[in-house]
């Protein structure tokens, strides 16, 4: 990361202030206001602490060395002093009212906005390594550096309005004050900004380290993962590499920590040493007759509380700029855009569903691997077409395509006509059903499972009945311990599905949305026994009726559903046809279809009851 001239991290410390304090005078006005005020008059109390106590000394010593018994100047200065004390509490009291009430809006909103923009980016993001980085770093409790620098802001407005107060009263005293505290806090000042450059340059290289410690954590301990690691006995490795990174960063803290420390070791000794000599200088001026008993008092308390004030404000100071830093991942995020545009936002009137694929290029952002190649494919409304090929060979890819979950690199796909980069995203998804390969196992109820597919129109509980009984679902959900409301998986709840069963919610949640024009399903079947499978034919017939229907499978029971079949093959359509004119052509189809009946043979030469019916 290049080193930035002082004029850049000025520039930079102020756009990232004027963004955060617009932030939160957007989300508390009243509340930002009153914090300044509160914070603004309780800054003027320990100089006026201090003038008082100088007032006070002076006029008990000036009652003793009259002998006098009126005590009324005395007493004078101690209500007065009372006075300030109790308002100071009472400010700090309301301040701290008015900060908890901001934070928590402020928090809830910086959330909002993250979470609010991660769901507006499209699929690519998030498969991009580079941006998962990205990502990780403004997930780091943004929110907390955000209020964090907020208010280290406000404690540098407010302890300057106190140093300055109490500067003008030492100054008052003894200007010599101003050329000692100057030559020392300057070089502090650089010091701790060094500090604090150092610890973010530390923490953003370990973007990606910090990933890997959040993924051996959740192989070991993610309920999908677990069997598997204990099988294979890899607890102890992934442990070991979990050690290994925790260990390293914890070494490269030390280091920094120990910096931290001596440096600021130094600056205390160096600013105890020069406020010595100071309060000798004054002492010794007393003495002579220039200056009073009260300003030798006073001066001894106001060094004390400078001195802490000074080195509050150096750490806030830097403690403020190595915030705006972190702002920065959060605003390097929100600076990312869709690579998906939303067009120009057009709508059709009626989808009748007619798929038109013309010259489709696709590389994935990245990659210079191009998955599909020159595709050239119609699809007219109602007919079912299946996409048949080896792993890898683009057929997903495809399919996400056409639910425009990714834009082409070249050519164009065709809705009724229209080009998919001309309407939004959300329009198409709206005309799509799709049904995944590894659909989401969502930790809900029963009824919000299904009820996700189409949560806008399924919020009736009747209507999530119909559709599991559509599925086949209705008997075993009434199996289950609370019906509907069974809650699912093992993070909050107590039961938990198999893969098939959990295959078959997904493909009830794809029937949620029945209205739809465009129907995809990939791998429908993948989980589900041969029962099961028999049982679903006719409803991914009766789901089809009518839509235009994209089925991928390696299957060849679920392909013959279709009335026609694509064969990919790196990327490209090398085949196309019906079952049997396919078999026929004695090409890579066939050959798929023969691998497939030979392995859904025992080897004592009976069929398996999964071969083709």
């Amino acid at each position: 990361m290049a080193t930035r001239s002082l004029t850049d991290r000025a520039r930079n410390f102020l756009l990232n202030a004027r963004w955060v304090l617009g932030e939160t005078w957007e989300n508390g006005p009243l509340l930002f206001v009153g914090i300044i005020v509160c914070k603004s008059l309780n800054s003027l109390f320990p100089a006026a602490l201090a003038w008082i106590g100088r007032c006070l000394i002076n006029a008990i010593i000036e009652t003793v060395k009259n002998h006098r018994a009126d005590f009324e100047p005395v007493m004078y200065w101690l209500w007065l002093s009372f006075g300030c004390v109790a308002a100071g509490a009472l400010l700090d009291l309301i301040n701290q009212l008015l900060q908890r009430r901001l934070t928590d809006r402020l928090t809830l909103q910086i959330n909002l906005r993250q979470l609010a923009h991660s769901d507006a980016l499209d699929l690519s993001w998030f498969e991009d390594p580079d941006f998962q980085d990205v990502l990780q770093r403004a997930r780091q409790n943004t929110s907390d550096h955000v209020i964090a620098f907020q208010n280290k802001v406000l404690e540098l407005f407010t302890n300057t309005l106190k140093i300055l107060g109490l500067v003008a009263i030492l100054f008052a005293i003894d200007p010599m004050v101003v050329w000692v505290i100057a030559p020392i806090f300057i070089p502090f000042i650089a010091f701790k900004w060094s500090q604090s450059k150092a610890r973010y340059r530390k923490e953003y290289n370990r973007a990606t380290k910090r990933r890997w410690t959040a993924y051996f954590v959740s192989m070991l301990t993610g309920l999908r993962a677990v069997p598997e690691v204990k099988l294979n006995r890899l607890g102890p490795l992934l442990i070991e590499k979990f050690r290994a990174l925790t260990v390293e960063f914890q070494e490269e803290d030390k280091q920094l920590l120990t910096r931290n420390s001596v440096g600021n070791f130094i600056f205390a000794i160096i600013l105890a040493v020069a406020f010595y000599l100071l309060f000798g200088r004054v002492a010794w001026r007393v003495l002579e007759g220039s200056l009073t008993v009260g300003d030798v008092a006073i001066f001894a308390g106001a060094v004390k509380t400078l001195k802490d004030l000074l080195t509050n404000l150096a750490n806030q100071m830097s403690g403020a700029m190595e915030e705006t830093l972190y702002i920065n991942n959060l605003t390097d995020f929100l600076k990312v855009t869709p690579r998906i545009l939303p067009g120009s936002r057009r709508t059709l009137a009626r989808v009748d569903g007619r798929i038109e694929i013309q010259g489709l290029d696709f590389a994935y952002p990245g990659s210079k691997i191009t998955v599909l190649k020159d595709l050239h494919l119609c699809v007219e409304p109602g007919e079912i077409v299946a996409l048949v090929g080896k792993n890898g060979a683009g057929k997903t890819t495809l399919a996400k395509l056409i639910a425009r979950l990714y834009d082409p690199v070249g050519g164009q796909i065709l809705l009724d006509g229209v080009d998919l980069r001309e309407l939004s995203p959300e329009f198409i998804h709206d005309q799509i059903s799709f049904v995944f390969q590894e659909p989401n196992r969502y930790e809900a109820t029963v009824a919000d499972n299904i009820a996700y597919g189409h949560w806008q129109e399924m919020q009736d509980r009747e209507k999530v009945i119909e559709v599991a009984r559509l599925a086949n679902l209705d008997r075993l959900v009434r199996s289950m311990p609370q019906g509907y409301d069974t809650m699912l998986g093992r993070r909050f709840g107590e039961y938990d599905l198999s893969g098939g069963q959990w295959q078959k919610i997904a493909i009830a949640r794809g029937m949620a949305r029945r209205n739809t024009a465009i129907l995809i399903l990939d791998e429908p079947t993948s989980n589900l026994d041969a029962q099961a499978e028999f049982e679903l034919f006719s409803k991914i017939r009766q789901l089809a009726a009518g839509r235009t229907t994209i089925i991928i499978s390696h299957r060849f029971s679920t392909v013959s559903l279709a009335s026609r079949i694509l064969v990919l093959d790196q990327g490209c359509i090398v085949e196309s046809g019906t079952h049997q004119e396919l078999l026929a052509a004695r090409g890579q189809y066939a050959k798929l279809y023969d691998m497939h009946e030979i392995q859904m043979v025992r080897p004592s030469g009976e069929p398996d009851g999964l071969t083709e019916r």
